[in-house]
């Protein structure tokens, strides 16, 4: 009987053991410990479909995320508050837009970088931004114009 739990301890060790290697694995692998950063701040008239911990993006290479989105109390802009990889030396005129991973998919804040020689400091804000596509109203446009361009055939 003493044989059986020994046996069942040591398998339990080994299942544990897996299971904080394969987590290790996957955190380090996510993007989620980017070290030696810094912050930024972007400001957007619409946020839609951001959200804190999202990707922040160059060219669809993740280099950051999200750390947290409010509004200014003064402007009623949303802000958004950004860690961005140490190695990044972002030049002071980089832009910020949202963009979506598909027809479908989520948003994400992405950088296009500018092409000043001066940088971006820690806490410093992206002063170029755009907000995302709003394709509700790009479809109501579409379907409006189309059906106007019918009428005024007849």
């Amino acid at each position: 009987m003493e044989k059986g739990r020994t046996f069942e301890t040591i398998v339990g060790v080994l299942v544990l053991a897996t299971a904080i290697l394969f987590f290790n694995y996957v955190y380090s692998k996510s993007g989620w410990n980017i070290k030696g950063g810094y912050t930024l701040m972007a400001k957007f008239d619409k946020a839609d479909g951001l959200s804190e911990g999202g990707d922040v993006r160059i060219n669809g290479v993740k280099v950051g995320k999200i750390i947290s989105l409010e509004i200014d109390q003064s402007s009623f802009l949303a802000v958004a508050k950004l860690y961005v990889s140490g190695n990044i030396k972002l030049p002071r005129d980089s832009g910020a837009s949202i963009n979506s991973e598909g027809l479908l998919g989520g948003k994400y804040l992405s950088i296009t970088p500018g092409g000043s020689e001066e940088t971006l400091g820690n806490g410093e804000e992206i002063e170029n931004t755009s907000g995302p596509v709003d394709l509700e109203s790009l479809l109501g446009k579409f379907i409006f114009s189309s059906a106007s361009d019918k009428e005024a055939k007849k």
